[in-house]
């Protein structure tokens, strides 16, 4: 076991994949695993790794973000032909009969407000509404307490 680790054992140890170890790249080149350890902290291979497995991240993430992005143009695109469709349904159309065209733009409205990241509908709730709620909600329960109150 007197064999000298090559320079490119780093490249063995990475290709091992998920599984890798050092056990595995001594029993290769027929060495100890203390001299692989030794060797591999010489020569960086936790640090080496740690970069190759974060640009390979980045690599990905930027992959996915430019295939979202792609998608997004493609459904905005296809939102604005139906969208123009529906238009020139609507403009040929008697009021009366401009349902489907209306249907049409309101779904595509939505579509492409959804796509943007937007809210699709109005969801949000004025505070003017909650205070009148609870106002109606506490005179409502307050007047009913009282009026049982007053039965006993």
């Amino acid at each position: 076991m007197n064999r000298k680790i090559p320079p490119d054992a780093f490249e063995f140890y990475y290709g091992l994949g998920p599984g890798r170890s050092y056990q595995a790249v001594a029993d290769h080149y027929d060495v100890t695993k203390r001299a692989v350890t030794a060797f591999a902290g010489r020569n960086g291979w936790t640090e080496r790794l740690d970069a190759i497995e974060q640009e390979a991240r980045e690599k990905s993430d930027k992959r996915i973000v430019e295939s979202l992005d792609e998608m997004n143009e493609r459904h905005l695109k296809l939102v604005r032909v139906i969208q123009g469709k529906a238009l020139e349904a609507l403009k040929a159309m008697p009021i009366r009969s401009a349902v489907e065209a209306d249907k049409a733009i309101d779904m595509t409205i939505r579509q492409e407000r959804v796509i943007r990241g937007e809210a699709s509908e109005r969801t949000a709730v004025s505070l003017e509404d909650v205070i009148r709620r609870e106002h109606d909600r506490w005179l409502v329960d307050g007047g009913e307490e009282e009026g049982s109150d007053a039965e006993t």
